[in-house]
């Protein structure tokens, strides 16, 4: 289950990515688009980051090696997550800070995720557990 895990989060590190690098106003539009929500937008932003550590958190509980990487990003989005849904106005924080004249941030973003995408590809390769 831990190699499945590391495995889709390749696949989403490399999607999410890729798209931050070559739609980067896209995602600045799409971060406007959720902070005119208000809460409700911080509320949506927020169930995206527990889905997704909570899918790692779940099957992902490696506290050795290079695999913990992952389990830490779990653990982080699990606890971003709980701090914008418990405290919507600290967690929309970051979505204050998007404008489309800043859109830049976003493909430094994506490459950190394809990084990251790198890591968990070396980790299913190396058969790390």
């Amino acid at each position: 289950m831990q190699r499945a895990v590391q495995i889709y989060a390749a696949v989403q590190f490399i999607v999410i990515g890729l798209s931050h690098i070559v739609q980067r106003r896209a995602w600045a539009e799409f971060f406007i688009q959720l902070r005119s929500l208000g809460r409700t937008g911080v509320f949506l932003n927020s169930l995206l980051s527990l889905l997704f550590g909570s899918i790692i958190v779940a099957f992902h509980n490696v506290w050795t090696g290079l695999p913990v990487v992952l389990t830490v990003i779990g653990w982080a989005q699990i606890v971003k997550a709980f701090v914008s849904f418990v405290f919507p106005e600290f967690g929309g924080r970051g979505i204050n800070r998007v404008s489309v004249d800043r859109d830049w941030e976003f493909a430094v973003a994506g490459v950190m995720f394809l990084a990251l995408a790198a890591l968990m590809i070396v980790i299913v390769v190396r058969g790390d557990a």
